[in-house]
């Protein structure tokens, strides 16, 4: 199995975190890349008011509409299906997966990175959401963006990554991964945006504070301030309990196994990565749970623990299930309610 080496710096100017051991060749987002969560119900709620807000707040309407990193293309869909917003989108993924083109021609996908040869597909409105951080070079990235919005009347970027700022003030061990090589506190993200050429209008904590919201169109030359605050100081202070965080959490789930089997709920990155800062060796955590249908019945990369559905929990004796994000403990709390299924949710 290829494995990467985590070594996460900080620039003491703006804050921007980023994994200077960083290998892109060791990553492939292909076919068989699925980081999809539409379905989660409060995910996809989360992701149609997300559209409902740009289509009647911020009035993108009537425009061509460019997804860096669209996945399924879902969220593209929410702005493109209804044909009065009389918008047209173009999708970027190499991991797409379906028609080439739908709704008529008016939405149509590309099985590829967006780069430099990209930007002769113009567009009004760039929406990049969960691309940023996988990218080495994120400048690289927006100046791409920047010449394909060049003959729009009026260019609108809308943004949204993880918050490294909420990583690292929230202790969340499990938030910190290899495909993640860009990391962004609001400050480093507008001064990342400011010098290469936009005017940042808006930049907000969304999804509980997990991910940051940047909202910004084309600028000039303008001054840019840069300022890290406190992110230096918390990551060295991250850096000091990062050991002692993982063997605290060896030592729960431990003890809860004691109890009865354990479980961690959520097989995306993040549960990968504490079943194996926990549990490399598949002695405490039982299984990893999700409702994706596509990871159950395979294994978690790494350690090789396996995936289950909500369904196969009865059978398997789970008592204790670690959820990784809080924000959906109320839906996980349904999915088991309906099911009669009762185990104890920790996070």
């Amino acid at each position: 199995m290829t494995r990467g080496e985590l070594a996460l710096a900080v620039c003491p100017a703006c804050g921007f975190v980023f994994n200077s051991e960083f290998d892109a060749s060791k990553l492939a987002y292909g076919a068989d890349y699925d980081n999809t969560q539409s379905h989660s119900p409060y995910f996809g709620k989360y992701l149609t008011e997300l559209a409902e807000r740009l289509v009647q707040e911020r009035n993108v309407r009537n425009s061509r509409i460019v997804e860096v990193g669209c996945g399924t293309g879902a969220f593209l869909r929410l702005l493109v299906e209804n044909s009065t917003f009389g918008n047209t989108g173009v999708g970027f993924d190499p991991s797409y997966i379906g028609e080439g083109s739908d709704l008529s021609g008016r939405i149509r996908f590309e099985r590829r990175f967006y780069d430099e040869t990209c930007t002769n597909v113009l567009a009004d409105v760039v929406i990049c959401r969960h691309v940023i951080e996988h990218v080495p070079q994120p400048r690289e990235l927006l100046s791409t963006v920047r010449r394909s919005l060049q003959c729009a009347n009026s260019p609108r970027i809308y943004f949204e990554t993880p918050c490294v700022e909420w990583i690292l003030r929230n202790r969340v061990i499990w938030d910190l991964f290899y495909e993640h090589c860009s990391l962004f506190t609001s400050a480093s993200l507008r001064v990342a945006f400011e010098r290469s050429g936009f005017r940042v209008r808006d930049i907000r904590h969304v999804f509980g504070g997990q991910y940051l919201w940047l909202e910004a169109g084309l600028a000039g030359d303008m001054p840019v301030v840069a300022d890290a605050g406190d992110i230096p100081l918390l990551a060295q202070q991250f850096a000091a309990e990062e050991v002692r965080l993982a063997e605290a959490w060896r030592a729960r789930i431990g003890a809860l196994r004691q109890q009865g089997k354990v479980a961690i709920w959520g097989a995306g990155a993040k549960g990968a990565t504490l079943a194996y800062l926990v549990d490399s060796q598949r002695e405490i955590v039982d299984c990893l749970i999700d409702v994706n249908p596509k990871k159950q019945g395979k294994y978690v990369a790494g350690t090789g623990h396996p995936i289950v559905g909500v369904d196969a929990l009865a059978g398997r004796g789970v008592k204790t299930a670690v959820v990784m994000n809080p924000n959906y403990r109320v839906e996980i709390e349904d999915l088991l309610a309906a099911r009669g299924i009762s185990i104890e949710l920790v996070d």
